[in-house]
């Protein structure tokens, strides 16, 4: 049993600690919750191109530059979200600049080109074309956007080639033409501000690379795209400092924004799936990689494809041997739960028919404490009734053994002197009714005295019209004084007949008469027998 127990609190303290230390919990709950939405982000962006398309197909009469403007809103809204849509309407908008003539758009449609071939790994087919540029024709903010391009694919390259020598040169390149595209923006645009950091982070000067990119995430208005861009590079240099941490949070929120904008052209949920499995969080690294290489799949990139499904096998062989594992410990705790299960069931059964036991004895012993407190109450009442009722009877007696003697001396007086007219008078003068009614008057004080809610108790007994209503000056009346004689213990119609000097039949009417009278006949006389003494 010791042993039971023991693992079992193994178990849940390892549960726990688990649970405890589970971070970004939140954060990635956050995520999931985002990517539950995934199709209604997809579904506006869906019905936006579908707009624009619809709004192309619908005049024919579109001017060039009307139509080259909606072959630019659509490639702007595909070049992130499908590859071979952006790619067609990329040569689209070569085609309308040369039947413009106007060697401008056909250059900027081919660095639109440029950048999806760039997104889908195709580096040479990228340089091909940039090379086909001819930068003096451009104005200065397309020449900007040729410069940053082309720093991008030198910088991609680098991170392709893995290689010391190249990617320095690489690098060196990249920085140069990052030099070229700052020299055109505005030191206040996102541009000026990101592609600075990026340079200073292909350099190596980490710490001015954070400086700025922090500074665009916390000072900036970024829209999704430039927000997911910012935080995937700046989660680069956490993980160059060894700070997985900040890098996931940076990745979570990444990725967030990518869903929210529709990008399927991203790496941020990818490099996320993969510091979430190096920390151990296969489970949820096995989902976002799953994500990762549909947003591929979906857009078509090349390159994209190929890095997730070098991943994905890790990532899934991962998640496989950690629910083997789960499974093991599963079947083993489920094996000890059984047993402590079992254990409790067999302790229950023992312990409730113990308190069944319990129960029944003390249910006695509480009735049995009832029935003594209501008999100790019962004698407590007696005992006051039978004090108050001796001193009231002494008190009577003792007046007519006064009287009595008083009498008896009258009647010696008049009979030593033989006046015997004068005892004849005086036994004429006693009022044997008055004497009666005064009795009466004495019992209803002393019976008021420990019954003072006597009357109005005994009025609730019965509706309004039946309720009893003394004259002024009157204590108690015959009805009332029979159930005063009940409520004292005298229930015997004869004594009580005999006391107040009544009938038999008479006292038994009026009980009929007036148990019939109340509420509830047959529960009156317990209910008067209720009415408690002060």
């Amino acid at each position: 049993m010791k042993y039971l127990i023991l693992n079992l609190s193994l178990l849940f303290i390892g549960y726990f600690s688990f649970a405890a230390t589970q971070p970004h919990e939140q954060e990635i709950a956050e995520l999931k919750s985002v990517l539950n939405n995934k199709a209604n982000y997809d579904a506006q962006k869906i019905k936006t191109v579908e707009a624009l398309k619809a709004q192309l197909e619908k005049d024919v009469q579109l001017s060039l530059p009307q139509q080259y403007s909606l072959y630019l809103d659509l490639y702007n809204e595909y070049k992130s979200f499908k590859y071979e849509r952006a790619f067609y309407y990329a040569h689209q908008l070569q085609r309308v600049g040369e039947q413009m003539k106007d060697p401008a758009k056909i250059a900027y449609g081919k660095i639109k080109l440029g950048f999806i071939l760039l997104s889908s790994g195709m580096f040479k087919e990228t340089f091909d074309t940039l090379n086909s540029v001819k930068v003096k024709l451009l104005p200065d903010s397309v020449k900007k956007e040729y410069y940053f391009l082309t720093a991008r694919t030198y910088y991609d390259l680098a991170d392709f080639d893995k290689d010391d020598y190249y990617a320095r040169l690489y690098n060196k390149r990249a920085g140069a033409y990052v030099d070229s595209a700052v020299r055109l923006c505005d030191p206040k645009s996102f541009e000026y501000t990101y592609y600075a950091g990026l340079k200073q982070l292909k350099a190596g000067d980490l710490k001015s690379a954070i400086a700025k990119l922090q500074y665009l995430i916390n000072h900036q208005q970024l829209s999704y795209h430039q927000y997911a861009i910012t935080a995937s590079t700046l989660s680069d240099i956490y993980i160059q400092h060894n700070n997985p941490d900040s890098a996931v949070t940076l990745l979570i929120k990444a990725s967030m924004a990518d869903i929210k904008s529709s990008t399927k052209e991203a790496a941020a949920m990818l490099n996320l799936a993969q510091l979430l499995d190096k920390k151990g969080n296969t489970q949820d690294a096995y989902i976002f990689i799953k994500h990762a290489m549909d947003d591929a799949m979906y857009y078509g990139a090349r390159q994209r494809k190929v890095q997730v499904s070098a991943i994905l096998p890790v990532v899934a062989g991962a998640r496989i041997l950690y629910e083997q594992e789960q499974k093991r410990a599963l079947i083993f705790y489920s094996s000890l739960l059984t047993l402590l299960s079992v254990t409790i069931i067999v302790f229950a059964i023992i312990i409730y028919k113990q308190l069944k036991r319990i129960k029944a004895a003390d249910k006695l012993v509480v009735e049995a404490n009832t029935n003594l407190l209501h008999t100790i109450d019962k004698l407590n009442e007696a005992e006051k009734i039978k004090e108050e009722y001796i001193g009231y009877y002494l008190n009577i007696i003792s007046d007519y053994m006064n009287k009595l003697e008083k009498f008896k001396c009258s009647i010696e007086q008049r009979l030593t002197t033989k006046r015997f007219d004068d005892i004849k008078i005086l036994v004429g003068n006693i009022n044997l009714k008055k004497e009666r009614e005064e009795l009466f008057i004495n019992f209803d004080k002393a019976f008021l005295k420990l019954f003072p809610n006597f009357v109005h108790e005994f009025n609730a007994l019965f509706p309004a019209e039946h309720q009893i209503k003394l004259l002024p000056n009157q204590l108690l009346n015959t009805d009332l004084r029979i159930f005063a004689l009940i409520r004292l213990g005298i229930s015997d119609t004869d004594k009580v007949a005999r006391i107040l000097e009544y009938s038999l039949s008479t006292i038994y009417n009026y009980r009929t008469r007036i148990k019939n009278k109340s509420n509830d006949p047959d529960g009156f006389e317990a209910a008067i027998m209720g009415i408690k003494a002060i």
